[in-house]
């Protein structure tokens, strides 16, 4: 999302472009892909490169050099889910996040989808911020245990993470469900996921806190 360590443009700012177009390169091969397993390990084989080795990682800089990889649950199959979109009332919220301020975002629409044999339902977002972009934000029953406690994203295309449509879908697949950026270092500012968005469904696919 719109993770950021101050309020004042980076220093790095031809990395951080760098950095920007590899991950929207990343989610564009991912959606072109016709086998979803072998791209989720490009997605994970990319993201481990990245994280370990350019310099805008989220992963502090002194802790790179022993980093090994990011954890990941198994890739599981049935973690893929088509979410139906369905318009909602616009309605802004100031969202909460990692550090004192919030951020403002306008709940557009809800995406109702099958887990597991049950029917949930997540609020999607527009980021209110210049450009504005989709986020999908959640948190599930493993958080604070197996998964990162504030949450995880699935979407936010602002930052490149767009999975995509078919037929009219919304591609939910939670083997690509990612940290936000505070998970990594508490020096990131990142919103959480907001209520409506916590569910009591244990999703144990994606990336994990370790």
């Amino acid at each position: 999302m719109n993770e950021d360590a101050s309020h004042s443009p980076p220093e790095n700012i031809p990395g951080l472009m760098d950095w920007k177009r590899r991950i929207f390169n990343l989610y564009a091969n991912v959606r072109a892909a016709d086998d979803a397993a072998g791209a989720w390990k490009l997605w994970r084989r990319t993201r481990d490169e990245m994280f370990g080795r350019h310099a805008q990682s989220p992963i502090p800089a002194d802790e790179r050099t022993t980093f090994t990889g990011l954890e990941l649950f198994n890739y599981d199959p049935s973690a893929r889910a088509m979410g139906s979109l369905d318009p909602a009332e616009p309605q802004h919220f100031d969202i909460a996040t990692s550090g004192t301020e919030t951020m403002g975002f306008t709940r557009f629409a809800s995406v109702s989808f099958e887990f597991e044999g049950r029917e949930l339902t997540l609020e999607a977002y527009w980021l209110d911020g210049y450009g504005g972009g989709v986020f999908l934000p959640f948190r599930d029953a493993t958080a604070g245990r197996e998964t990162y406690g504030g949450g995880r994203y699935l979407l936010d295309t602002v930052k490149g993470a767009d999975l995509g449509m078919e037929n009219g879908a919304l591609v939910l697949d939670f083997n690509f469900a990612y940290n936000p950026s505070c998970a990594h270092d508490p020096r990131w500012v990142c919103p959480l996921a907001p209520p409506p968005n916590r569910l009591d469904a244990e999703i144990r696919a994606g990336e994990k806190h370790s």
